[in-house]
């Protein structure tokens, strides 16, 4: 069978790499529009290995996320690729969220984490000294890794397991008779099943292919400063806030990367093109979508408060770094150096919420990932069997 994968980042080569593992004879097709693999969410991101802590137990995310992230590391370590478990303190500095961080010690419990452990602001300080908290859990399973690392070493197994990885190929069009005819900007192929893992382009692959699923894919810049390197004493691992469940998104917070130096952020600023990594960015066509989508409106009127207070982070580096200093107070708006930006392909649906679990959708030959942000780097593998095992009666 000729299977057409839409999509080289670490999603869509997970997947082609479990493919050609589970079914050896499959002849398949990796098609990229970018000049090499990882351009777009997969390389944008701080590197965070995330083990399951956050997520509602039960859900898509928390059961692939806790496989993804023991089989992502197990893949690591066999092929060299530079990861640690370096584990995370998650802080509550307000009285309010304490009883969210129990809630997350028994979520985290509920998806078979191990070694989770409360802590009081001796303890806290015990595992980071600059940070501030009145309580604090550890998690020991969270890690970092090089994310690069992984696509780059994907790519070479996807090439020794007799797979194709096809770069500078846009999806122009796709029709589909008895199979599929795919039109690239790179050329032409055909396949008999097409796997969609196009990420922040998702949305638009889905319907080129006849699916009519009413989410949107509406992209939100995550924007970062570094510390400066005589400051990044200030974090040792990683610090996080405890989320707020009237947002949808988590908050800033402190990375330790694997390859040096501190990233602080995301904030989450509506991005005005999908590729948008400058804040002077935009597409017209992008624009457009988003603004003429029904969903994007409700989105605002439902968390006007929480868009403002991302827009200002966005605009002012003095507010962005109060929001930080929440969690390690010493910090100083001196200490921040402008950072890099990723793009969430977030999907939203018309009645303005922000879909929070993966989303993925069968068609008559073709199955898309339509929404596939954040633990997704992390649970890619886990993934990528979650998709073999919904096309198992197709390609088998």
């Amino acid at each position: 069978m000729k299977i057409a994968i839409i999509g080289g980042g670490i999603v869509g080569l997970a997947t082609a790499y479990q493919l050609l593992h589970r079914f050896p004879s499959t002849r398949l097709t990796v098609l990229e529009k970018e000049a090499g693999a990882g351009r777009h969410q997969t390389g944008h991101n701080s590197g965070v290995l995330h083990c399951g802590l956050f997520y509602k137990p039960g859900s898509s995310k928390a059961r692939l996320a806790v496989q993804g992230i023991r089989r992502l590391t197990r893949f690591c370590a066999e092929h060299g690729v530079g990861y640690e478990l370096c584990g995370k303190v998650v802080v509550a500095t307000e009285q309010r969220e304490i009883p969210r961080l129990r809630t997350l010690l028994e979520r985290g419990t509920a998806n078979g984490l191990t070694g989770l452990r409360p802590l009081d602001p001796e303890q806290i300080r015990e595992l980071e000294p600059h940070a501030a908290g009145l309580a604090g859990l550890h998690v020991p399973e969270e890690g970092i890794v090089d994310y690069a690392g992984v696509t780059e070493r994907m790519a070479g197994e996807i090439m020794r397991l007799g797979g194709d990885i096809q770069f500078s190929s846009e999806v122009i069009e796709l029709r589909e008779r008895n199979g599929w005819h795919v039109q690239t900007s790179g050329g032409d192929f055909d396949a008999d099943f097409l796997i969609n893992c196009g990420g922040l382009q998702s949305d638009r692959v889905s319907r080129m292919a006849g699916n009519r699923d009413a989410v949107k894919i509406v992209p939100f810049r995550g924007e970062y400063y570094q510390l400066k390197e005589n400051r990044r004493h200030l974090v040792r691992n990683l610090i996080y806030p405890v989320p707020d469940p009237a947002f949808p998104f988590l908050g800033v917070h402190f990375t330790r990367m694997i390859r040096g130096g501190v990233e602080a952020g995301p904030n989450a600023v509506l991005a005005l093109a999908r590729e948008a990594y400058q804040r002077t960015d935009y597409s017209v066509r992008d624009m457009v979508e988003t603004f003429t989508y029904r969903g994007f409106w409700r989105f605002l009127v439902r968390y006007p408060a929480m868009c403002w207070q991302e827009l200002k982070s966005s605009f002012s580096k003095e507010f962005f770094c109060r929001r930080l200093q929440r969690l390690v107070p010493e910090i100083q708006v001196d200490d921040l150096l402008e950072g890099g930006a990723g793009v969430r392909a977030q999907a939203l649906s018309p009645s303005g919420e922000l879909l929070q679990d993966f989303y993925i959708v069968r068609q008559e030959r073709a199955l898309h990932v339509l929404n596939a942000p954040s633990p997704a780097a992390t649970a890619c593998l886990a993934i990528a069997d979650e998709v073999i095992d919904r096309i198992r009666d197709a390609i088998s």
